[in-house]
């Protein structure tokens, strides 16, 4: 299934009529949206706790090199290995490097939404290596040859009926609509997977400065099976979520899990120190942190910085009214909704991503959910800004005509006159009331609604018959 970021468009309107889509989403984003509210409400000040993890964040972008550097003595002087990758390809092949260094041929993973953006698992398994992925949702995903469509809820866009159908087909799964029984069908499929699995993988909710510590967040025991179990443990993380303390950590916790689902704590943090020790055994024999760039220098060098402050909650998603409607996959990336269409366009490159920051009503309720205070609002009008920037010359012509007209009085009624004489004229000649065709450039407008007629009489010149001269009405 390949993704199309510059499709947003047609994704779109196909979205709209999947019935079965449109299902899922609304099952899905008014239950998690709820949740939200009511989690975020128990705490004393929920607006501070929001305040002071935007800053731990922010702190930690501002000093970003210093505490890579940090975390990377600190990780190796607990027996682990840090390894860079400047983009997806390096980082692909440093996981496989290690594979072929260690005799790897079977792996579970954690949902880990980077490994998703650099496509790891086709990778490995192009070269012969399975690699499982063990997060339920996930594991639906990837069987059903599908792509996420939620940072967090991977089968956002799945009815339970459409699940029970990849069982069945893919698993031979006796048919069954309990979904304990089919999760309980998943977990047997999946403890033979972990009990002969010779690595396991991972992404990282947080990077420990202070400690050297990989924090993995999760609601199922597969996120610890996948870091704790196999003899190598492989975590593949972006750059962008490094923290300096565990104080900053405890911070941002609080927000996260009920920002993201609902819950006052996700079930499990998984926390990696290293490979296993003389003085504590347990956890792997061998131990890689594969520290991601893949643009995200690029983001922190430009006026899109506070970008890289994004929990991956997903709190944005469930709350935004276009997202809401046509769902993850017409994003066509990894990352959709609010954030999405700012972050894709910054890593992807704007010119492959073009409609994704207009996907958006600027209503700002993404801005209000976001636990650390992302203004995603303002940086989609900046990318609006850029792209606009970059349209062909009739267009720029066109914007700088206009403007030029609303800056002149006489300019701008006469304009309201030409157009209102217009659009009479159009009805007369078609015999309808409405228009339903303009002409090029402007069919873009008729292609999916119809355009109003002008007023025969402004608001200008009402106002001056019926207030003007000290009138009154």
């Amino acid at each position: 299934m390949q993704m199309q970021s510059n499709q947003f468009k047609q994704s779109a309107v196909i979205a709209l009529e999947d019935i079965q889509l449109q299902t899922a989403l609304r099952r899905a984003t008014s239950n998690v949206e709820v949740r939200r509210h009511g989690a975020m409400g128990e705490l004393p000040d929920a607006d501070g706790a929001r305040q002071q993890g935007r800053a731990a964040k922010l702190r930690a972008l501002h000093n970003l090199p210093d505490l890579l550097e940090q975390l990377e003595r600190n990780v190796i002087a607990s027996g682990g290995q840090v390894l860079w990758a400047l983009d997806g390809d390096e980082a692909n092949q440093h996981v496989l490097d290690i594979c072929q260094a260690h005799n790897l041929k079977r792996g579970v993973k954690a949902k880990s939404m980077v490994t998703e953006e650099i496509e790891l698992v086709p990778f490995l398994e192009e070269r012969g290596i399975e690699i499982v992925e063990t997060d339920l949702g996930q594991f639906i995903v990837q069987i059903g040859d599908d792509h996420p469509s939620h940072i967090v809820m991977p089968l956002m866009h799945m009815t339970k009926e459409r699940v029970t159908e990849i069982f069945m087909e893919e698993l031979d799964m006796p048919y069954s609509d309990d979904a304990a029984e089919m999760t309980a069908f998943a977990r047997d499929y999946l403890r033979d997977k972990f009990l002969n699995a010779d690595f396991g993988m991972s992404g990282g909710n947080f990077l420990i400065a202070e400690t050297g510590t990989v924090v993995v967040v999760t609601n199922e025991g597969n996120g610890r099976l996948s870091t704790g179990l196999p003899p190598v443990y492989i975590a593949v993380v972006g750059i962008e979520k490094i923290v300096p303390t565990w104080e900053d950590f405890a911070t941002l916790l609080q927000t996260l899990a009920r920002s993201a689902t609902g819950q006052r704590l996700s079930v499990y943090a998984n926390i990696t120190n290293g490979p296993a020790r003389g003085d504590d055994p347990d956890g792997p024999q061998h131990f890689y942190l594969i520290l991601l760039d893949n643009g995200r220098s690029n983001i922190y060098a430009s006026e899109y910085t506070e970008a890289l402050a994004c929990l991956r909650c997903g709190a944005c998603l469930n709350t935004c009214p276009v997202y809401g409607n046509v769902g993850g996959h017409s994003y066509g990336s990894i990352y959709g909704g609010p954030i999405g269409s700012v972050v894709t366009p910054l890593l992807k490159g704007k010119e492959n991503a073009r409609y994704l920051p207009f996907a958006s009503s600027l209503c700002g309720a993404c801005k209000q959910a976001c636990p650390v205070d992302i203004n995603i609002p303002d940086m989609l009008l900046k990318l609006r800004r850029d792209l606009q920037g970059e349209q062909e010359s009739y267009w720029r012509a066109g914007m700088k005509g206009y403007g030029f007209a609303f800056q002149h009085p006489l300019l701008y009624q006469m304009g309201g006159k030409v157009s209102s004489m217009a659009t009479k004229a159009m009805t007369e000649a078609t015999g309808k009331d409405k228009i339903d065709l303009l002409p090029f450039p402007f069919d873009g407008w008729t292609n999916h609604r119809d355009f109003p007629l002008f007023a025969e009489q402004s608001f200008h010149e009402w106002w001056r018959a019926n207030r003007g001269n000290g009138k009154k009405g």
